[in-house]
């Protein structure tokens, strides 16, 4: 009889953890939400951006010192931050919505291990880049 309580225990202990492991909710990656569907028709599709044109949309002047970015404030604040990963060209292409730019920001910081400055610059940054490289400009 122990036996049997012991199988049934183990038993239930491993459909329990499958149930859950099944119930969990993957998180979403932002680079496979949009596998399959053609590129560059949807904002939130990172090839529409890797395909725009780097000058499209630049009124400001841009300054070489900080990778071309265009002048203003929170450009210097943007390519210290940016840089530390990626060329200020990933950010000269983007033309994505101030949401998205939100939602970047969270994915790079949580996926990508991005070092998040105080809530002050990052609100500067942010601000920057959705007045220069904004889809809704």
């Amino acid at each position: 009889m122990r036996i049997l309580i012991r199988n049934c225990a183990s038993a239930f202990a491993a459909l329990a953890l499958g149930a859950g492991l099944a119930l969990a909710a993957p998180e979403s990656d932002p680079m496979k939400a949009l596998a399959g569907l053609p590129a560059g028709n949807n904002p939130l599709d990172p090839m529409t951006a890797l395909m725009a044109r780097s000058d499209e949309g630049a009124d400001a002047e841009s300054n070489a010192e900080l990778g071309g970015l265009p002048d203003g404030p929170g450009a210097e604040d943007t390519y210290y931050q940016c840089v530390a990963c990626h060329s200020t060209e990933i950010i000269k292409q983007q033309r994505v919505t101030d949401h998205r730019w939100d939602e970047l920001w969270t994915w790079m910081v949580e996926a990508q291990g991005m070092v998040e400055p105080d809530d002050k610059t990052k609100k500067v940054i942010l601000t920057y880049l959705k007045e220069n490289f904004s889809s809704e400009r």
